[in-house]
Order: C-alpha cells, then sequence, then structure tokens
C-alpha cells in the first residue's frame, strides 16, 4: 500500500499543472472540496489516516483567494498516487451526478 498526501487542489480543474493539479483536465473537478474528496476515498476502499482542512497547498499561494482550495488528506491506497488521483476524481464526478439526479427528480415531485 502507498501512503501518500492529497492536496485538494491536485484535482481542480481551474488551476494549471504550474499550480498543482496533477490528474489531467478532462478527469480533473471543478471546485472540489475536501469532504468530497474524502467520501470519494473511502467509497473507492482508500483508508483516510489524517486530515487537515485548513492547510494550504504551497504552490497556491500566490493565487487569487478565489483560487485557492484548502485542504489536504493522507490515505492508504494499493495504487499509486497518480492512478488513485485519477480514480478519485472521476468518483467525485459520479458521486456528483447521483446527487444532481436526486435534487432533480425532488424538484419534479414538488410541482
Amino acid at each position: 500500500m502507498g501512503r501518500f498526501a492529497v492536496w485538494v487542489s491536485e484535482l481542480d480543474s481551474r488551476l494549471s499543472r504550474k499550480y498543482g493539479r496533477l490528474v489531467p483536465r478532462n478527469v480533473a473537478v471543478k471546485k472540489p472540496s475536501l469532504r468530497e474528496v474524502e467520501d470519494a476515498a473511502l467509497s473507492l476502499g482508500f483508508r483516510v489516516v489524517e486530515m487537515e482542512a485548513s492547510r494550504l497547498n504551497p504552490r497556491l499561494a500566490g493565487l487569487d483567494e478565489d483560487y485557492r482550495v484548502r485542504g489536504y488528506l493522507v490515505i492508504d491506497a494499493p495504487h499509486g498516487k497518480t492512478k488513485a488521483l485519477k480514480m478519485i476524481a472521476e468518483k467525485i464526478r459520479e458521486l456528483r451526478k447521483r446527487t444532481e439526479g436526486r435534487k432533480s427528480k425532488s424538484k419534479k415531485r414538488r410541482r
């Protein structure tokens, strides 16, 4: 198992690779939250060892506040960091689609 830190900013599609995005833009997620990353990692069977919500990735120090996404997780995963990040980003997309589907169904019922 590999143990590594996952910065939320490493999955953000709004950032360039220069500022720390590690997954391809077509896989990355717009404005991921620490909670989403944690939920995705746990649903994939990864173990969350540590979580820190207030820390800022040092690469983001020169960016506007709008682009500063705070937080990181330390996880144990059976894969390397790059593969695990891609899996987490895809899982976040899947979880977002599920919640959007639920929201649209509840709006239809109210009418």
